[in-house]
């Protein structure tokens, strides 16, 4: 399939953190918890609506020439709000004594060195994109998003949320943000707006599983595990394996997550359900992977990978053109083998149409 690259025609602007939480939060009778939420959330909607300004590399790419690496930089925005803050580790430098500087440096590695090694891309753009990250973002910020330039991690309020840069998919989930605006450039809104939210957890947690050298059948198919307080009653943001059950808290609430097309949330909070009905192509995934077996990048991922880099998406695709996209990249790859048969028999299963 041939590569085709699109130019952002909307504000990018994606968190891993759905406001839908937050707002549960700010309404909470803890007054610290709500209190942090409530920041959060102004800070998420004045980024929102600010222009991204280019940043320190940002626009440069690697010669075709020069073997792909990746070129990493870290800044530390010390407790405030200006990006991209003090460069604090570079590409190559020795680690830091901060471990969110480190843990964000290696997440960084960890995304580039996925999409080079299985998928031949190198960075998030296909032509050697710097990869830009801030820790230490404004004070208890209790989220990480892409800006459509860099990345950028809060250090939560260890009360609900811990530091951002302690789940390794976060970091990818967010990056792959960056792959669909270079990609398919999916609207961030109703149902194009959560397959591109799917996309960054499906690529999110192929990074986690690379790193970790998991198989499909092996991967606990979690978003964010390790990101509450261990207070909280929930073990991730998301579960692809079951959608709606990643946690159940008396203060977060419960995961309000579908996994099948019969639960589709309509709604016009989070940009038209984007986070929330993420979980019904996540669980196609996890489902195509898993009857594959083995490790899940190297079909299904690169089938969704296909479907992503083929120029067949327009920016307002919804569930059943995409699914069509799969059948269609798993025929082309493999044939009329099992990988095709895998595919329908998952998207069947989620109750999305294929034809």
């Amino acid at each position: 399939m041939t590569s085709h690259a699109y130019v952002p025609t909307h504000p990018v602007f994606c968190t891993i953190v759905p406001p839908h939480l937050l707002e549960h939060l700010a309404a909470s009778t803890n007054p610290a918890v709500a209190a942090v939420a409530r920041r959060t959330l102004v800070a998420d909607a004045m980024n929102r609506t600010s222009r991204v300004l280019s940043l320190p590399g940002a626009a440069a790419a690697v010669a075709p020439t020069e073997p792909a690496r990746p070129r990493r930089t870290v800044y530390d925005a010390q407790g405030g709000t200006e990006l991209p803050g003090v460069e604090v580790r570079g590409e190559g430098q020795e680690a830091t004594g901060d471990a969110t500087v480190n843990r964000a440096y290696a997440g960084l590695g960890a995304t580039f060195d996925l999409f080079l090694k299985a998928f031949e891309r190198d960075s998030i753009d296909g032509a050697g994109l710097p990869l830009l990250a801030t820790v230490h973002y404004d004070r208890n910020y209790g989220n990480a998003f892409w800006n459509g330039e860099q990345m950028v991690f809060g250090d939560g309020d260890d009360e609900i949320f811990l530091d951002f840069t302690l789940p390794v998919d976060v970091i990818g989930h967010e990056l792959a943000h960056g792959f669909t605006q270079y990609t398919a450039n999916l609207e961030y809104f109703s149902q194009s707006g959560a397959l591109n939210e799917s996309v960054s957890d499906v690529f999110g947690s192929l990074v986690k599983q690379y790193t970790l050298g998991q198989s499909a059948q092996d991967a606990d198919w979690l978003i964010g595990e390790g990101l509450f307080h261990p207070n909280v009653e929930g073990t991730a943001l998301r579960s692809m394996k079951a959608p709606g059950t990643a946690y159940d808290d008396d203060v977060l609430g419960k995961d309000p997550q579908p996994g099948h097309m019969d639960d589709y949330v309509r709604t016009s909070r989070d940009n038209g359900g984007v986070h929330i009905n993420s979980g019904i192509p996540n669980h196609a995934f996890y489902l195509a992977a898993t009857e594959l077996g083995g490790k899940a990048w190297e079909r299904a991922g690169q089938i969704w990978y296909d479907v992503m880099t083929g120029g067949v998406l327009t920016p307002e695709t919804r569930f059943s053109e995409f699914a069509a996209a799969t059948v269609a990249a798993a025929k082309a790859r493999y044939g009329d083998g099992e990988e095709i048969q895998a595919v329908l028999k998952a998207w069947a299963a989620v109750g999305v149409p294929t034809d």
